[in-house]
């Protein structure tokens, strides 16, 4: 099955054209190398109310399966990506941020600085990425290959949990 995803930078300099947006590019291309349509490609500020606001629409107006986020998962005060993540789901996947953390930790120590979040709300799926190109497709090569999996779950498809085990 074919699912619609969008993805958002979450960038004040990318916003106010100070800095092109490299990460969410990329992101939107290995999206759609995996099959997704990617629907929706936006650069909102580092602002959180602006972050839930896109985040609501996504979810509920475009009724988009997946949301990936790129930016504001580190310790800079205007990093605020995972509290809006927070906000807007009513249930927390926390093993999707877990998992790309211990696959990024594999490449730098600086790995355990990401406070990425990721969460449910509705019938759509929400994944928060670092702001880097680089850590963004890293870390979303480390879960991209079982999203689906979830999102059939997710959207009231069929989906066996024991049929295909993906061995590490």
């Amino acid at each position: 099955m074919t699912y619609q995803a969008a993805v958002i930078t979450v960038s004040d300099r990318s916003f106010w054209g100070k800095r092109p947006d490299e990460s969410g590019p990329a992101v939107a291309a290995l999206l759609a190398d995996a099959g997704y349509e990617v629907a929706l490609q936006i650069i909102v500020q580092d602002e959180q109310w602006q972050i839930e606001q896109e985040l609501i629409r996504a979810s509920e107006e475009r009724d988009l399966a997946l949301v990936v986020t790129t930016g504001g998962t580190g310790f800079s005060p205007r990093d605020v990506t995972p509290e809006a993540t927070a906000r807007v789901c009513t249930r927390m996947a926390p093993g999707i941020a877990e998992a790309m953390r211990a696959a990024s930790l594999q490449i730098t120590p600086r790995a355990m600085l990401s406070r990425a979040a990721a969460g449910i709300r509705g019938r759509t799926l929400i994944v928060n990425l670092p702001g880097s190109p680089k850590a963004a497709v890293e870390n979303l090569q480390a879960v991209l290959p079982t999203l689906a999996h979830g999102l059939d779950m997710l959207r009231g498809g069929e989906a066996d949990c024991a049929a295909e085990r993906n061995p590490l």
